[in-house]
């Protein structure tokens, strides 16, 4: 193995130990912590400087995408004004991995004074910041991924990791489902699916309908120029059946010699499956998956209005 093989395979093992040496020095501060934070009226403020900080903004995001409002301050701001921004109800988690940042111990007596409860995160529970918070969390680990021991590796790992398990332990105190989730995530793919309904996306102009008594070239010029991979099917305006491209070759294989003389009766599904178009996307997609399906059919009245695929969600 090279050299340079090598050396990654030693980071993630000096690192995966750190995380996992995380559970042995778990003291009750971590869930006075996750209790003070639920009952709190207020918002989580993390605060660091320099790797510590970078981490705080990354774990200040993940709390509030998952229920917990918080946002990140910046000592040396807080120092020249920022502070405005606390209010007493307001928990601040404060992160250092030595426990004895000056930019950070400088706003402590601020926070005490205005009555916030004090998390603080670093790897010696005998600094001065462990000493002056309410809750410590321990990070503390054996040794920097880093070659010298100098740079902020392992150490600001496990920091994130407890950060995530802070969050994660939130989570499950408030039944934090994916329906919540989405709320904090409208843009994304999951917000999507849970938020918009099938009339939000559904094909409905220009659908390949025709009737039952369709020669084949119908039916397969239908599909072909639908777009869709299916043809609708429908008499006296209500859906009767379908005809997907599958239904095609199986019609093909099954009668060679006679199949141009059939009608789309002859080789439609009858009554497919469809859906409302008041459907939450998510619910359509977990009957394609159930179905083993990729199009759903949106059929209000007895008649198609829309055709949803699962490139559509």
């Amino acid at each position: 193995m090279s050299r340079i093989l090598e050396s990654a395979k030693e980071t993630i093992a000096i690192e995966a130990k750190s995380i996992k040496d995380l559970e042995s020095i778990l003291t009750p501060d971590f869930e006075q912590a996750v209790h003070a934070i639920m009952e709190s009226k207020g918002k989580l403020i993390v605060t660091g400087m320099g790797k510590s900080g970078i981490i705080g903004k990354k774990i200040a995001a993940t709390f509030s995408s998952t229920g917990t409002p918080s946002y990140f301050l910046h000592p040396g701001e807080a120092y020249h004004g920022d502070l405005g921004l606390i209010q007493e109800d307001d928990i601040v988690m404060a992160i250092s991995n030595s426990g004895e940042t000056d930019e950070l111990l400088k706003i402590i007596p601020f926070f005490l004074r205005n009555g916030n409860k004090i998390i603080g995160v670093s790897g010696n529970p005998e600094s001065t910041l462990a000493k002056n918070t309410h809750f410590h969390l321990n990070v503390h680990v054996e040794q920097e991924a880093c070659p010298l021991d100098l740079a902020p590796t392992s150490s600001t790992t496990a920091t994130l990791v407890m950060g995530d398990a802070l969050a994660v332990a939130l989570m499950k105190e408030r039944d934090f489902k994916p329906e919540h989730f989405a709320l904090f995530h409208p843009g994304g793919s999951l917000g999507r699916r849970l938020l918009m309904t099938v009339k939000d996306v559904m094909r409905s102009s220009d659908l390949p309908v025709i009737d039952s008594h369709s020669d084949m070239d119908v039916v397969i010029h239908s599909i072909s120029n639908g777009r869709l991979g299916l043809a609708i099917i429908e008499e006296n305006g209500e859906l009767v059946g379908v005809i997907t491209d599958g239904d095609l070759r199986r019609g093909m294989n099954a009668q060679k010699e006679s199949f141009l003389s059939l009608k789309a009766k002859d080789i439609m599904t009858k009554s497919p499956i469809s859906i409302d178009k008041e459907m939450k996307l998510k619910k359509a997609e977990e009957m394609m998956m159930e179905c083993k399906i990729n199009t759903l059919l949106v059929v209000e009245n007895q008649k198609c209005v829309g055709v949803l695929q699962v490139y559509d969600l």
